[in-house]
């Protein structure tokens, strides 16, 4: 009665309302990695699945963790987790993590926050080429959604999905940072923008015959100059110039 009493008439009168179900901002099928920080166990991919470093990543590790002073060891742990990355064919499995935490001496669960937490790190495989398509507003207003249905149709698979081949893995994305260039699709580690669904094809098409496309714009233009030509600087730059025994 005391609490009655001591509340105001206004909150012991809040009503609660059911609120509309919120509407997703990413509209990509989710990986099984992404759609869960657990860890979903396989047949190929468990913690009695081996792994080791090969001969040449060892030196690589053990480089990468001398650039750390003693007692900092496991900031290395984002670098080892790239380094494992790369030798297991694009995905980091969970033997990988648990060696990990066992070269720098910190728990697993250590390596499992980074691994889940970032998206750069895939948790399950993904095909040899990870096709990254950004459809975040610049991209989307310049036809992001037009290339994304042509490398739909391209690869006969959905985002979030892999063909049957195990060589292309396609998902939707948000902002890569290039919005200059947009529309624009990260491959692996490498930019491919200025794109229409022509060209994004192309890219495809190069790529699925061992072949490597050109990277950056798919347009004429360079880096991000601007798209209908040069307007200022137009003239190579000039260095510093000493003037009055100033360097300018």
């Amino acid at each position: 009665m005391l609490a009655r009493r001591l509340l105001p008439t206004a909150a012991r009168s809040v009503r609660v309302v059911a609120l509309a179900p919120r509407r997703a901002l990413h509209a990509s099928a989710p990986l099984r990695s992404d759609a869960s920080s657990q860890h979903i166990f396989t047949d190929t991919n468990n913690e009695d699945t081996p792994f080791e470093f090969s001969e040449e990543n060892e030196k690589k590790a053990a480089e990468i963790i001398a650039k750390y002073p003693a007692g900092f060891q496991k900031s290395a742990v984002m670098p080892l987790l790239d380094l494992a990355q790369r030798q297991s064919g694009n995905y980091v499995p969970l033997a990988a993590m648990n060696k990990i935490a066992k070269i720098l001496s910190i728990p697993p669960v250590h390596v499992y926050e980074v691994a889940s937490f970032y998206t750069m790190y895939n948790r399950t495989p993904v095909g040899k080429h990870f096709v990254q398509m950004c459809t975040t507003t610049p991209c989307m207003v310049e036809g992001g959604y037009k290339v994304l249905d042509a490398l739909k149709k391209r690869l006969g698979v959905a985002p979030g999905e892999t063909t049957a081949d195990g060589q292309f893995t396609l998902i939707e994305v948000e902002c890569l940072g290039a919005c200059v260039n947009a529309p624009m699709m990260q491959i692996n580690d490498d930019y491919y923008e200025d794109l229409t669904p022509e060209t994004a094809v192309a890219v495809i098409d190069t790529l699925a015959a061992g072949k490597q496309p050109k990277i950056g714009p798919q347009s004429d233009r360079v880096a991000a100059e601007p798209a209908g030509g040069l307007t200022t600087l137009t003239e190579p730059p000039v260095g510093p110039v000493l003037r009055k025994g100033r360097l300018d």
